[in-house]
């Protein structure tokens, strides 16, 4: 039974189960199979096929995300799920073949360049604002609007407005793919090699094919006729040049990194915002807090980069949000070497998770860890670096995180400003993760129009 004073959480597993129990409740929600214990321990090892390993512990993480970043690459199932989508990109790529594409990336991420692309976050969020408003006194599925106002805004920044990009069709083609390769294929957790096909994945490529074919057009008519405005993602990427070798992004290289930051750059920013405005429903003082700020810091205008050292408290939310809701609520590696993490043996081929979701609630790290509380983050420098990974941490951190934070605080903090949001009884969201961490069901809350004294 769950607890109403709690936000919605995932039920976790209290027994041992087998590998096709296992697999069952994985394609429904992989965070379904992570043991309860993984909030109560440093760490949990067990074999379902494959021996692995949940690792909560922040020294032992910090070990295999940074000290010992080559012993450990991201998993063949990670690897197996997402390359017929996004190819060798920054995401997937190990190595040098890693290295060279994130020093050419780096400088596209940069805090002048975020900045100046904040314009287009702040036009969306009015938009946003608007249909919200237009939607009058009936329910609003927030996570619709969220997925909404966050592909503007990434397929803004990354192709500005440029007609020979057809947004819908890469909107659709990225869900399709999603649908039927985030479900886990047993081949993958028993480590079949990739030429197999897999059921259900191979139903997408002719999706895929279109996606790509639609993207390597847009990028060659770039080259050809650059947008002429504020650079955006597809001008800085085409402009940028690994430093130390000189080298560029071809076609396919700039395709596939521009597909994996329009699918990243929005679901995880829409799933953020998405659990923050529910959680900001669950609990009105939070709410209430939050919008005090917003409105001192904006009235009723629309939130800019300017703002954002004024809402300190919007951005709390946001990391609250993040935490309870990690986009990516496990990551998995595949150890290459002999090792040792709390004092367990790992071997070459285990596979080792860190179960993020386990970890943000793991009762050795957080006091009261189920309860949303944004104040944690009033002093960020008390909580360990390894215990919070909404965006991973490392070499290999997400690089569009600050993006990312910005975008979320410029739409949360404009929509609080002008509206108070109730939730709808008995329209919970279920988190339920297959590739990302979503509000299952939808985050459906009342929008009452708030007037400029409020």
């Amino acid at each position: 039974m769950s607890d109403p004073t709690l936000p919605v959480r995932v039920p976790l597993v209290t027994e041992p189960w087998g590998v096709l129990k296992s697999l069952s409740a994985a394609r429904r929600n992989v965070l379904s199979i992570l043991p309860e214990i993984a909030t109560r321990q440093p760490m949990v090892s067990g074999k379902t096929g494959k021996r692995w390993h949940m690792v909560m512990d922040p020294g032992a993480i910090r070990h295999m995300l940074l000290d010992r970043l080559e012993d450990y690459p991201k998993s063949d199932v990670t690897k197996n799920l997402l390359r017929p989508a996004i190819g060798e990109s920054l995401f997937i790529a190990e190595g040098a073949h890693w290295r060279w594409q994130r020093r050419a990336a780096a400088p596209v991420f940069s805090h002048r360049n975020v900045t100046n692309l904040a314009p287009i976050m702040t036009a969306a969020a009015e938009r946003s604002a608007e249909r919200v408003a237009q939607a009058g006194a009936r329910a609003v599925n927030m996570a619709d609007e969220m997925v909404a106002a966050t592909f503007d805004v990434i397929s803004d920044v990354t192709f500005s407005g440029d007609g020979a990009f057809d947004r819908d069709a890469v909107h659709k083609a990225i869900d399709a793919y999603i649908a039927e390769a985030g479900k886990i294929s047993l081949f993958d957790i028993l480590g079949f090699p990739e030429w197999v096909p897999r059921p259900g994945r191979v139903m997408s490529g002719a999706a895929l094919r279109q996606m790509k074919a639609v993207a390597d057009q847009a990028i060659d008519a770039r080259r050809m006729r650059p947008s002429g405005r504020i650079p955006d993602l597809l001008d800085l990427l085409l402009a940028g040049q690994d430093p130390e070798t000189k080298r560029q992004m071809n076609t396919a290289e700039l395709r596939d990194n521009l597909l994996t930051f329009i699918v990243a750059g929005h679901e995880t920013t829409a799933l953020a915002l998405s659990w923050a405005l529910y959680l900001c429903a669950f609990d009105p003082a939070v709410q209430a807090r939050a919008r005090t700020e917003a409105r001192a810091a904006l009235g009723t205008r629309a939130a800019q980069a300017k703002d954002l050292p004024a809402l300190p408290y919007t951005r709390q939310i946001i990391d609250e949000a993040l935490r309870l809701y990690p986009p990516a609520g496990i990551i998995s590696r595949t150890a290459q070497r002999h090792d040792t993490l709390c004092g367990r043996q790992i071997l070459p081929g285990d596979t080792v998770m860190v179960p993020i979701y386990a970890l943000h609630r793991n009762h050795l790290l957080w006091e009261n860890p189920d309860q949303f509380d944004p104040d944690r983050f009033a002093e960020r420098k008390a909580i360990d670096r390894y215990a919070y990974l909404p965006f991973g941490d490392g070499p290999r951190i997400c690089i569009g995180a600050s993006f990312a934070l910005q975008e979320a605080v410029i739409i949360l903090a404009t929509l609080l400003a002008r509206f108070n949001f109730t939730p709808v009884p008995g329209r919970n969201p279920d988190p339920v993760m297959i590739l990302t961490l979503r509000p299952q069901g939808g985050v459906w809350l009342m929008a009452e129009p708030l007037g400029d004294s409020a």
